[in-house]
């Protein structure tokens, strides 16, 4: 049972991997075989445009998760970076779920159905706000805000119940 760890991260990015190829497979034949079928004749234009990041990051996504065996096939070089991690991958996954679900609305609603994805760029800024907020508290006690917070009593409650005891006291031995 060497390498166990290894072994269920090489199966487990396998078995996601194949399942999003086939996923994203079965959409755009669907996709353009409806569009195709029941449309008028018109430009594929948006089809290209939009769906060519998805493209880019399912590639990106094999690259990185694929593991790879030694040439005789037995072993495991590598199992690929996790693609359930958080971060950048996470936020990875959610443009290819959210294209998967746009190119579900355009074959279903039309052309219109690529509104849908301006989504994602609202979505970046808010993130990116959220985490600038989020930094920017966390780093308050530091620098010009800790002469600030000072001054207007901002103390913790282990700081309080010091005070109530009547301070800190320094014991020689």
């Amino acid at each position: 049972m060497a390498q166990k760890a290894s072994k269920t991260l090489a199966a487990r990015n396998s078995s996601v991997l194949l399942r999003t190829h086939l996923i994203t497979l079965a959409l755009h034949i669907l996709h353009l075989t409806l569009h195709l079928t029941f449309t008028r004749p018109r430009s594929l234009k948006y089809y290209y445009i939009l769906a060519l990041p998805t493209l880019v990051i399912e590639f990106y996504l094999d690259r990185i998760g694929r593991p790879t065996y030694t040439a005789d096939g037995s072993t495991i070089r590598s199992p690929g970076e996790d693609l359930g991690a958080a971060g950048l991958t996470e936020y990875m996954w959610d443009v290819l779920y959210w294209t998967w679900g746009c190119i579900g609305a355009v074959s279903v609603f039309g052309d219109r159905g690529w509104w849908l994805w301006l989504v994602i760029p609202a979505y970046s800024v808010w993130l990116a706000y959220s985490t600038f907020t989020g930094m920017r508290s966390g780093l308050a006690g530091f620098g010009a805000g800790e002469e600030q917070g000072a001054g207007t009593g901002a103390e913790s409650k282990r700081q309080k119940k010091m005070e109530k005891r009547g301070g800190q006291r320094m014991q020689y031995r």
